[in-house]
């Protein structure tokens, strides 16, 4: 099966993901922010299948100027994300939620040392948006 993507979908799933590098930045921002978003963005820009074709691109307009701000776009753009791609295609969905974690997993390996308390409740944040589908 195949998945169809509208323009406001392609979009969605960008935010989410590309949203994804941004909240991971802000929690690991100890001087360590530029390094996790590197690493997260590498890990998107690897993804593969349909997904990947959607999210090797940055969203235009990511509109959030405090974290807070940012993840009230962003962990809502997972949970659509998710159910949108579960609706259409349940190994894009797989693909599409391995695809973030991933990002995640890097952003978290760019740090030296254990995650902060404050990365690791961004981490919990993410995986029960992409969950909460």
């Amino acid at each position: 099966m195949s998945i169809t993507l509208t323009d406001q979908n392609t979009q969605t799933l960008r935010t989410a993901a590309w949203g994804v590098v941004s909240l991971m930045a802000a929690a690991g921002a100890d001087g360590s922010a530029h390094k996790v978003a590197t690493a997260a963005s590498i890990a998107l820009t690897s993804a593969t299948g349909p997904v990947g074709h959607v999210v090797t691109k940055a969203p235009k307009g990511l509109n959030g100027k405090t974290t807070a701000a940012l993840a009230d776009e962003v962990l809502p753009a997972l949970t659509a994300s998710m159910s949108l791609l579960n609706e259409q295609d349940l190994a894009e969905a797989d693909n599409f939620r391995r695809t973030v974690l991933v990002a995640v997993e890097a952003a978290v390996q760019a740090r030296k040392g254990a995650p902060s308390p404050i990365l690791a409740e961004m981490v919990r944040k993410i995986t029960q948006a992409l969950d909460a589908a």
